[in-house]
């Protein structure tokens, strides 16, 4: 079993005034999240705009984010789409240049049945030797990977956990419950974490710990003593910045925010664009109530 954290941050990516990827600032990004309480990172997957990225640039950014980090992190390199061919290519690329795990999305747009979502995964985790991490996530696919499928996926040496963003609790409780050996369940949505690690999930895939990362891993820890009362506090007491950093879609809010605190990430790539006024209001509303642990 590859240990990649409990606290893992589905980094954005830092772009520069010309709208080019700022790998200067990514590296500086990714040692700040390690600083303030992530275990590990994913690198170009949805809150990194992967979609908006080339290969060449996410194949360079596995590989200077690797090297910044060293040995403090997992880099989780998100290699997939809706074409297995084209997946395969680029996860073993990213095998190529250091990368220490592969995210596996479940594909969006062409819809292919449970038994495609199977061989799919199948296929692209036998051409690599990273373990891999399943991503299911309704809400973007229009797709739900049920828990049979992950069940049966998880009986493959490599694939070794899910990121569930589907948001079924009763589907999240029979992939822990059914799934093989150390096969483990992160949360896919920062304000379902202290459900899922109750009922035996193992941490979160967040993106939230870009600002609050600290604070987040107290409430996980908490959870794991067994103080439930007052990680439900904390739960509580995070929920309202969980939820503003989804009044757009992710990652504007999030992006918008690093940057508020002086830390320059940049604009979004388009068809991304920067948040609405009223979203800035309520978001440095919010925001205002928390004390930030990320390092500028």
């Amino acid at each position: 079993m590859a240990e990649l954290g409990r606290l893992i941050t589905a980094m954005i990516t830092p772009f520069d005034d010309e709208g080019k990827v700022d790998y200067k600032q990514a590296k500086r990004l990714a040692n700040a999240l390690l600083d303030s309480g992530s275990d590990g990172l994913v690198v170009t997957g949805t809150t990194g705009e992967g979609p908006t990225l080339s290969a060449e640039e996410k194949i360079r950014l596995y590989a200077e984010v690797k090297e910044a980090i060293g040995d403090r992190g997992a880099v989780i390199a998100g290699t997939t789409d809706n074409n297995t061919a084209a997946s395969i290519e680029l996860s073993m690329e990213a095998e190529a240049v250091g990368a220490d795990a592969l995210l596996l999305t479940v594909p969006a747009y062409n819809k292919p049945p449970q038994e495609g979502l199977y061989q799919h995964f199948k296929k692209i985790a036998a051409n690599t030797n990273l373990p891999c991490l399943l991503y299911n996530v309704t809400s973007r696919t229009s797709l739900n990977m049920t828990d049979e499928t992950t069940i049966r996926l998880s009986h493959i040496d490599n694939i070794i956990g899910i990121k569930e963003a589907g948001s079924d609790l009763d589907q999240i409780a029979r992939i822990i419950d059914g799934a093989k050996g150390e096969f483990r369940v992160w949360s896919g949505n920062d304000n379902e974490t202290f459900y899922i690690m109750g009922m035996g999930g193992y941490g979160v895939v967040s993106v939230a710990s870009h600002l609050v990362g600290n604070q987040i891993k107290h409430m996980m820890g908490l959870i794991l003593e067994g103080d439930v009362e007052q990680a439900a506090a904390e739960h509580r007491r995070l929920l309202p910045l969980f939820k503003v950093l989804f009044v757009e879609s992710n990652p504007i809010p999030v992006k918008y925010a690093v940057n508020s605190l002086g830390f320059d990430a940049g604009k979004p790539r388009l068809p991304l664009v920067p948040p609405q006024e009223k979203t800035v209001a309520v978001l440095s509303e919010v925001m205002a109530n928390y004390q930030m642990d990320l390092p500028v």
